[in-house]
């Protein structure tokens, strides 16, 4: 993966001299285990009471720079950021942008440019994010490993059969499950990114899916997403919830971009 200094954390806030037509897509995930906060961009407060465990629906901005600011929940905005950094947007990205805890549990802003290319007719693409306190892992379905060695913070990316997939998530190289096993409904012309996020030290892992939408190839693919809405489309494995103490965001913002398919 390729990394720049681009992301936001959903910015609707528009910089006065961005061009209309110079846009970019950002969700948000919020996957440090603990505190609720509160975001400011360009000193405007922009999701209050932002709880882990969300996804925040795709926000369309104009490119530019914007001045975030993350406080715990009620201390803003005169009290002192967890987190303050200027940030530069690029026209064209869809990223979401991930506050999570590094492989020792240390918080951090990272952000994946989502790939948005054509699913080939008759697939379904499936991209695993590891943003959790955790060693690295290897994705099986139904058993065999189908994404191996995959370690915070980076992704995997291929294009599969759609269809119900028995998933689970296990230690890299052994038959020790840290999620699942779960079913993933993969459909075709979908775009679906499953995040494992917490910490494993403190027994709180857990994933969330978002899918991306109207990726089909040729005119026969069958409309597909999780549900009505438009966007993204957030749940969490069962039996995996959310807790231990947020320390505050911190780190710096780096855009992972992958290549095509979004490969680590």
């Amino acid at each position: 993966m390729v990394s720049t200094s681009v992301c936001a954390l959903a910015l609707m806030t528009a910089p006065a001299l961005a061009a209309e037509n110079d846009r970019a897509t950002v969700s948000v995930l919020h996957a440090v285990p603990g505190l609720t906060v509160d975001v400011f961009a360009n000193g405007d407060e922009l999701l209050p009471d932002f709880r882990p465990g969300t996804l925040s629906a795709p926000q369309s901005l104009p490119a530019g720079s914007y001045d975030l600011k993350v406080f715990r929940d009620g201390e803003g905005p005169r009290g002192t950021p967890a987190v303050q950094k200027k940030i530069d947007v690029p026209a064209g990205a869809n990223a979401t942008v991930v506050a999570h805890l590094s492989a020792d549990g240390k918080p951090q802003l990272d952000a994946f440019v989502n790939d948005t290319a054509k699913v080939p007719a008759g697939k379904a693409r499936l991209t695993v994010r590891h943003v959790a306190a955790a060693p690295p892992v290897d994705v099986r379905a139904a058993g065999t490993p189908v994404f191996k060695d995959l370690a915070n913070p980076r992704e995997a990316s291929a294009d599969v059969a759609p269809g119900t997939l028995k998933a689970d998530v296990v230690l890299a190289g052994t038959d020790t499950v840290a999620l699942g096993p779960a079913d993933l409904k993969l459909e075709e012309g979908t775009s679906t990114v499953v995040y494992a996020w917490g910490s494993a030290a403190d027994k709180n892992l857990a994933l969330k899916v978002q899918s991306l939408k109207d990726l089909h190839s040729a005119p026969s693919g069958v409309h597909a997403g999780f549900g009505p809405d438009s966007g993204n489309d957030s749940r969490t494995w069962p039996g995996f919830a959310a807790g231990a103490a947020l320390l505050g965001l911190a780190g710096v913002v780096a855009v992972r971009r992958s290549a095509a398919r979004g490969r680590a």
